[in-house]
């Protein structure tokens, strides 16, 4: 019987963690410091996939295999 309080006091614990990690209780004033902030500098380094091509590469000099001609 205690075993199994302390595993339903552990799981309680784990989920109200969760949750607040995510910052699901910032409406009671529970959110972790730093999730309002930002990182701008992540929108200058993102990848356009609309800039990126395709290449098919050139066979290297002695390959032998399936795709070696």
């Amino acid at each position: 019987m205690p075993l199994r309080l302390v595993v339903i006091a552990l799981l309680v614990l784990n989920g109200g963690y969760w949750l607040w990690s995510r910052g699901d209780l910032a409406g009671f004033g529970l959110a972790p410091a730093g999730l309002d902030e930002r990182d701008p500098q992540r929108l200058a380094r993102q990848i356009h996939p609309e800039y990126l091509q395709i290449r098919a590469e050139p066979p290297k000099a002695g390959a032998s295999g399936p795709g070696a001609r």
